[in-house]
């Protein structure tokens, strides 16, 4: 039985202690968003999904690649500010250190312009990053790495095989940038234990599992998906996490379903809000939380991340835990 399907239901409080010292691991990209007014934040989402984690108290580690640039010596010194290692961050010889150009419209809506040829997309297989997948309790990506270059690509496949065959939980937190050709990729879709997707997302989620079985069937809804999942991968430990911005958000199940209205916030900019979204939901997991109460709190977590202009803010873990839940024991 999967780590993920383990615990759905029934809270397991003995191996919390090993799980949070077993690292989570991000994989893809890592790289400066630069503002309008020239501020520059280090970002990318698998970066933005580790530094979260790391802020929620567990072992987590960022897995990407920046150039021998000036960029890419101020991105490692910012990464190791906020508390992350850069051991599994390589350098590049040829290609430069990623950037994304950011506009923030009035509801704080985030349009990404994104280099994408950049280091992050060459990411090379090394003997460290074999010993950190075989330690890893989880781990996440998104899509743009995957589409960024071949070799980044094979990386991150032959990682997520790895800690997907010793039962790990590996997320694939598709991020689609609003480019004609962005699409879930379908390796990545039917490998993860865990899906996460916008509400803009689901339905080329829905087309694509639609697209991959016999004749292109047609998928009408969530739980026709993840039937079609199951009978595919004979695994039916698959969840769907579907956020829907200030209505909220979804998990889906073989067999349950529990949605959350969004709580409050006083929105600056949702840069990173997604990626601190995942993070919650993985790290209440993994420390045994049924999906409900991971789901309540990853609302509240990344509400408050909303509060904060940039996707990695300081954000008190008890003072959501008391708006998630009511008063600390």
């Amino acid at each position: 039985m999967s780590l993920a399907s383990s615990q759905i239901d029934s809270p397991a409080r003995e191996p919390v202690l090993d799980l949070i010292m077993n690292p989570i691991v991000g994989v893809g990209e890592v790289l400066w968003d630069i503002y309008p007014d020239g501020r520059k934040v280090a970002g990318g989402a698998p970066f933005n999904f580790a530094f979260h984690c790391h802020q929620l108290g567990h072992a987590a580690a960022i897995v990407s690649r920046v150039g021998n640039d000036d960029l890419g010596r101020e991105l490692r010194a910012r990464v190791q500010e906020l508390g992350l290692s850069d051991e599994h961050i390589q350098t590049d010889k040829r290609l430069p250190t990623g950037t994304v150009r950011v506009s923030v419209d009035k509801a704080g809506q985030p349009t990404y312009t994104i280099d994408t040829s950049a280091a992050w997309g060459n990411l090379e297989w090394t003997p460290a990053l074999a010993d950190l997948t075989r330690d890893a309790v989880a781990l996440c990506h998104g899509t743009l790495a995957l589409n960024g270059g071949k070799a980044s690509r094979q990386v991150i496949d032959k990682m997520a095989l790895r800690v997907h065959q010793h039962k790990g939980l590996t997320i694939y937190d598709v991020n689609l940038r609003g480019k004609s050709a962005d699409s879930p990729d379908e390796r990545a879709v039917f490998w993860s234990r865990w899906l996460k997707v916008n509400d803009d997302e689901l339905g080329a989620l829905m087309n694509r599992v639609g697209a991959s079985i016999d004749d292109g069937v047609s998928v009408d809804s969530v739980q026709e998906m993840l039937d079609w999942l199951k009978a595919d991968t004979k695994r039916d430990d698959t969840v769907l996490i579907v956020t829907r911005g200030s209505a909220g958000a979804e998990v889906f199940t073989h067999g349950s379903h529990h949605r959350e209205r969004a709580p409050h916030a006083t929105v600056i900019d949702t840069v990173g809000a997604g990626d601190s979204f995942t993070a919650a939901m993985v790290c209440l997991h993994l420390e045994g939380r049924p999906l409900s109460e991971c789901l309540r709190f990853a609302n509240h977590y990344a509400a408050r991340v909303c509060e904060h202009q940039g996707a990695t803010p300081h954000i008190d873990r008890n003072e959501v835990e008391v708006a998630a839940f009511g008063k600390l024991e």
